[in-house]
């Protein structure tokens, strides 16, 4: 059934296939829009509870019991209708999210046309007319027609935002990171703003420190044993909990973790954590602040100058 409603779904017909749980705003031209318009035609209670729970019975008996682990975005899709709609399985509004999110990240143009019907309905998740009309025109960019015909509709405002995937909690499903030996400058800035907020890391400072460190080579080895992006000597690597002293990502996070762990230390003082992050934080306070080291003082003045060159003055 749901193979036939994506097969549907690029014809342009997918209404009369989820008619009964999924009405579709655009499923007959102008008196269905005026209907999503104000109240959308409903099928009396008591007569859609015995058809729903006709179909899901026979449909359990017939579906596994959880999403397969597949790349391929049409199944992705297909899972995420079953879950938005409990065809088989519990509702459960996130998962489909997910899944439909999984598939548009792919460019998978029906999981980008389905996040939009989600968004334009207010189906599990808020209403977002907005956010709804940034998924459609990526479907529409691909040909998608009933994603056109809904930003006709809906209007394609030119300030709509990011298509964004948003869950029911109001939060924003990210996709997972995932580490490669050798990423690009780009890729490490994507991390960095990534990671940043779970840190409470300005990402400006910890880019800064990144190249004055290593110069984004995560590779990089210093004379004192000092390994990858974030230059972290295997004894501060274990203490948190850095697996993989030469995997950038897992680097990056440990990186990220000592840093915020001086920040705290030094109650906010910047310039304490960076001279801490170069020459130990026993140092730091031993000498009641930035050590008489020629590197160590040259290290805070190279750090700090790259933060104000890239970004607005962070707190000292």
């Amino acid at each position: 059934m749901f193979r036939n409603g994506l097969k549907n779904h690029d014809s342009g017909n997918t209404g009369v296939i989820f008619a009964v749980f999924a009405p579709t705003p655009w499923e007959s031209g102008e008196q269905s829009l005026l209907s999503y318009k104000s109240s959308r035609r409903q099928l009396k209670p008591a007569l859609l509870l015995i058809m729903l729970t006709a179909f899901n019975a026979a449909a359990a008996e017939s579906m596994p019991a959880g999403p397969p682990a597949s790349a391929d975005p049409a199944l992705q899709t297909e899972w995420g209708l079953r879950y938005q709609h409990a065809e088989g399985v519990a509702r459960d509004h996130d998962r489909a999210i997910k899944l439909y999110c999984a598939a548009a990240r792919k460019g998978y143009a029906p999981a980008q046309y389905w996040l939009g019907w989600s968004y334009a309905n207010g189906h599990g998740v808020d209403r977002d007319d907005g956010l709804a009309a940034a998924w459609f025109r990526l479907a529409a960019s691909q040909g998608d027609r009933p994603a056109r015909r809904m930003l006709e509709f809906i209007g394609d405002a030119d300030k709509a935002p990011e298509p964004k995937c948003i869950l029911t909690d109001g939060s924003e499903y990210l996709e997972a990171l995932k580490s490669v030996p050798n990423p690009s400058r780009k890729l490490i800035r994507k991390w960095v703003r990534r990671l940043s907020p779970d840190y409470e890391l300005n990402p400006a400072l910890v880019l800064a420190v990144i190249q004055v460190e290593s110069n984004f080579d995560p590779k990089a080895r210093s004379h004192k044993n000092a390994q990858g992006l974030m230059q972290l000597i295997p004894a501060t690597a274990e203490r948190f909990g850095v697996k993989d002293i030469l995997d950038p990502l897992d680097n990056l996070k440990g990186g990220m973790a000592y840093l915020r762990w001086l920040l705290d230390y030094f109650n906010g003082n910047l310039t304490n954590a960076l001279a801490a992050y170069n020459a130990g934080e026993q140092a730091v306070k031993r000498h009641g602040g930035v050590p008489p080291y020629s590197e160590t003082r040259a290290y805070v003045r190279k750090v700090r100058q790259v933060v104000r060159n890239t970004a607005p003055p962070v707190s000292s």
